[in-house]
């Protein structure tokens, strides 16, 4: 009774069985309530052998509150009255087995090999006494694996085909110390049941698999038959043979551990080949990035047909795998489809190299400035670390705040930091720069001030790995419910909200700033008003998470449909907007007006119906002279001697516009599905990359014509930032880390059978910082031209520029062109989208590459399971994110772009007719 998972581990093995859902890690008290509706009357029954009881109040009480929250204390008094209970209903020939799977850290987890985590109680309970000798004066740590024998012989039952552990023989040694040779004797006989067992497992195994180590084989073999032999040999003549008996436990001790290592080894196995060969595709992949980035900007790019990549690939499965039949060797798929994959960017490497590098030297295929070099070279040093790899929340920060400062420097260097005057100056065999003004360097030094300031403020949201005890993890990172003070909790709870208007309010003032808050069209009007509805509801949500607990019976009905109905609102608002934004993503404003303005004949008001002759004469006339206005600019339309004109305005920041938007829809679901407090990092999230975009601005010259080039300092800053910021959310690449709870927002009872929509809401709590970095990557591009001076000009006559607003028949105001610079050289502008793409991925791609190396030469290392495996599956699965995320950036840019195209064949048209 209890846990649901026996029944998926041993279906049809109980008699008689009442399971409950076990998944739901919020719910403390179903599966506990349940078990003791028919605990004590099974018990009663006595028609039962063996009765399990899986309680997991406790174990769900860690995962919500932590283990100091006083709902803790709640669960464990309930825990000794139901142990009271049980004790006061047994039978003399009955035992009591009370027994942790695993225990918990200080936040509340598990899975990990901690000491706190792979240690748990043991308690047996009798009512007749048990020949067992006395407990020790310190409790013991007891490997979970030796329990399995020790219970089995405990309750006289056999010990389980597959065990290979070791029984606690300890534990069968009589009380009486007059008699030394009968305990000695009972611990040998449960050593020799338990090595009897292994034996059988072990032959039974070896003949199936034919995988063990035949040296190490035949030797446990003969030391199992000396120690049988032994053994036996005693028993037939047990007295005096104290020495005898001691040799003996020792022979099938080391014969059980020798077993235990043997398969252990035997198991841990690698295929090196396959690693060699998933290595060398994944930093081929990393140089087909690079050097398609450099020879995207040669004037004879052009990528090959699809087709001919494919032939090359399927060409070279056909030769590997000719080579494997014709050497006798198993066809393995995995190797098949990396030489397929690796025949495929040959063809490109080989077309790449004798076009474009065959003419240049070999520095030319290694662009990255130097300082940006060696911070991607340290970071691809320190995954071969476990001790950096551990560490790497602080060293990721350390590495970002290296490269900002980086940045101003070179600001400096260039001479965009420096006063007017001493720019004035000329340097010896230099001249004197024409830089910008010592505001705009003031501000670019505040920018980096205020990214090192943001990048120390969200390192304060940080959670401890286990290897460092003495760290404390941010108490910022448990939800609002874990609280206690409700003081404490409502000003948190008004920080949370805040945050999220905050956000709200910020982009709707950038919005506003660059005037795409003025369009009509459906993706402004949700953000003027389906945004306020998601931060409503996003804050109903957090008010009912943080206090579902204290509400009063009578409403806990009305609150649980709330908690179920307000999340998932909240995503289909944000799903809808995206939708909205996808099929009409420009946001800019078009007027029409008819040549220049003509200066019309102005009706005088005049009140009333007309009562005399004067009054006749005076209305009369004047509705003449309108009408003869309105015919002839009728006819001067129809001779087109007065063309339609069309202004256009928002059109500078139509790109950044659905990018911030879309950003902005994604983050709300994304952050309902983290801790309340997680808010205030969200925020910084996006104060933060704002600066860092402003602040690569200022140091990316708008080249026009010309290719449009996003230098590696930003590209790399930003996948920086994305690591960042998965650390400060209360991430780990470690597996007890992992937010479970993110399964339940919105669906509080669980999915039932499903497993894809839990998987989905969790990875998207994991790695919603890689998903955002990505979707946001092409502002990169986007800003330095969305920063261009606002400052509008005059001119007097117009040209039909797509950016204008006319105010005067000879004079008219220029809105800067901005991001329509990008429209002005279509070919630069695909190619810069492609590099800048191919930029993000290589660094990605030389981080994944490290984690592959790292596991695969460091496989023997005693981290190896515990700190490299998983690193790498996480940073494998960032990685799979973040290019999804790129792809669709890079598609909702396109799709702006061929909006955009549209817009305007349709205002041609219109102005034709």
């Amino acid at each position: 009774m209890g846990d649901d998972t026996w029944k998926d581990l041993f279906p049809g093995a109980f008699s008689q069985a009442f399971f409950f859902s076990s998944f739901n890690v919020r719910d403390l008290h179903t599966v506990d309530n349940g078990i003791m509706e028919h605990l004590y009357p099974t018990l009663d029954s006595g028609e039962w052998d063996v009765l399990i009881a899986h309680f997991l109040g406790v174990d769900h009480c860690g995962h919500k509150h932590g283990p100091h929250h006083p709902e803790m204390a709640n669960k464990l008094s309930q825990m000794d009255q139901v142990i009271q209970g049980i004790v006061e209903r047994l039978e003399n020939d009955t035992l009591l087995v009370v027994i942790g799977d695993h225990g918990m850290t200080k936040s509340g987890d598990h899975g990990g090999d901690s000491e706190l985590e792979i240690s748990a109680a043991l308690f047996l309970y009798s009512p007749t006494a048990l020949f067992l000798r006395p407990p020790p004066e310190e409790p013991e740590v007891i490997p979970q694996i030796s329990l399995v024998p020790t219970l089995a012989l405990l309750l006289g039952l056999p010990i389980p085909f597959g065990n290979i552990g070791e029984v606690m023989a300890e534990l069968f040694s009589v009380v009486e110390d007059s008699q030394p040779h009968s305990s000695a004797l009972t611990q040998a006989t449960a050593l020799y049941l338990n090595a009897q067992q292994v034996f059988r497992f072990l032959h039974t195994y070896s003949a199936a698999a034919q995988d063990l180590q035949v040296k190490e084989f035949h030797r446990l073999n003969n030391l199992f038959s000396k120690a049988s032999a032994d053994y036996l040999r005693l028993l037939q003549s047990p007295q005096g043979a104290e020495a005898a008996l001691q040799t003996v436990i020792t022979e099938l001790q080391e014969f059980l551990r020798g077993v235990r290592a043997l398969c252990i080894e035997s198991w841990a196995r690698f295929s090196l080949v396959r690693m060699a060969g998933g290595a060398a595709l994944l930093a081929a992949a990393c140089f087909l990035c690079l050097l398609i980035a450099q020879w995207a900007t040669s004037p004879d790019f052009h990528l090959p047909p699809l087709l001919i990549p494919v032939t090359w690939g399927l060409a070279g499965v056909v030769v590997c795998a000719g080579l494997l039949a014709t050497t006798e060797l198993k066809l393995d798929p995995v190797v098949l489809g990396a030489v397929a994959a690796m025949g495929s960017v040959l063809h490109i490497l080989w077309k790449a190299w004798a076009g474009w590098g065959s003419k240049r030297p070999l520095a030319a295929l290694l662009p990255i400035p130097r300082p940006v070099l060696l911070l991607l070279l340290l970071r691809f040093a320190a995954f071969f670390s476990d001790s950096f790899v551990v560490a790497e929340a602080r060293a990721i920060r350390f590495l970002l705040g290296s490269l900002i400062l980086l940045l101003v420097a070179q600001l400096h260097w260039e001479g965009k930091l420096l006063p007017p005057k001493l720019l004035t100056i000329p340097r010896i065999g230099f001249p004197a720069p024409a830089g910008p003004s010592g505001h705009k360097g003031t501000h670019a030094l505040g920018l980096g001030v205020g990214l090192l300031l943001c990048i120390r403020l969200a390192g304060l949201f940080h959670r401890c790995p286990e290897e460092t005890p003495a760290c404390h993890s941010s108490p910022w990172l448990s939800p609002l419910a874990s609280m206690v003070g409700g003081r404490a909790k409502n000003l948190w709870y008004g920080a949370c909200v805040g945050a999220l208007v905050a956000l709200s309010a910020a982009v709707r003032l950038w919005l506003r700033r660059y005037g795409n808050l003025k369009s009509p069209e459906p993706p402004v009007l949700f953000v003027r008003w389906g945004l306020p509805l998601m931060v409503l509801g996003t804050a109903a949500y957090w008010a009912l998470a943080s206090g579902a607990d204290e509400a009063p019976p009578r409403l806990r009905a009305l609150v649980a449909g709330a908690s179920v109905v307000l999340p998932r609102a909240v995503a289909g608002l944000a799903a809808s907007g995206l939708l909205l934004l996808l099929w009409r993503p420009v946001t800019a404003l078009a007027k029409a007006t008819m040549g220049a303005p003509r200066t019309r004949t102005v009706l005088t008001p005049f009140s009333g119906p007309p009562t005399s002759q004067a009054d006749l004469n005076y209305v009369v006339p004047q509705l003449y002279r309108h009408m003869q206005e309105e015919i002839r600019g009728r006819l001067e339309r129809t001779k087109s001697q007065g063309p339609l004109t069309v202004a256009a305005y928002q059109l500078g920041s139509v790109y950044s516009a659905a990018m911030v938007t879309a950003l902005t829809l994604l983050a709300f679901p994304l952050l309902l599905l983290h801790a309340e407090r997680i808010s205030l990092v969200f925020l910084l999230l996006f104060l933060q990359s704002f600066l860092l975009l402003h602040l690569l601005a200022a140091g990316i010259p708008i080249t026009t014509p010309g290719p449009f080039i996003v230098p590696w300092q930003a590209v790399s800053a930003w996948a920086f930032m994305a690591t960042q910021t998965f650390y400060s959310t209360g991430h780990q690449p470690v597996f007890p880390t992992i937010h479970w709870h993110a399964a339940f927002v919105g669906f509080p009872e669980g999915h039932g059978s499903s497993t894809w929509l839990p998987a989905l809401l969790v990875g998207a709590n994991t790695f919603a910082s890689h998903l955002l970095f990505a979707v946001g990557c092409p502002l990169l591009l986007l800003w330095p031209f969305l920063c261009e001076s606002q400052g509008s000009q005059k001119r007097r006559q117009p040209h039909g520029n797509e950016a204008e607003a006319r105010v005067g028949p000879e004079e008219e105001e220029v809105e800067p062109l901005m991001e329509m610079r990008l429209r002005d050289a279509p070919h630069h502008f695909n190619v810069a989208l492609l590099q800048l793409g191919l930029k993000y991925l290589f660094v990605l791609g030389i981080q994944i590459l490290a984690c592959a190396l790292a596991a695969s030469i460091l496989r023997r290392h005693l981290m190896v399971w515990k700190v490299f495996a998983p690193k790498f599956i996480f940073e494998a699965m960032g990685f799979i994110v973040s290019s999804v995320g790129l792809f669709l950036g890079l598609a909702l840019v396109m799709r702006v772009d061929g909006a955009v195209s549209s817009w305007f064949q349709q205002l041609v048209l219109a102005q034709q007719r």
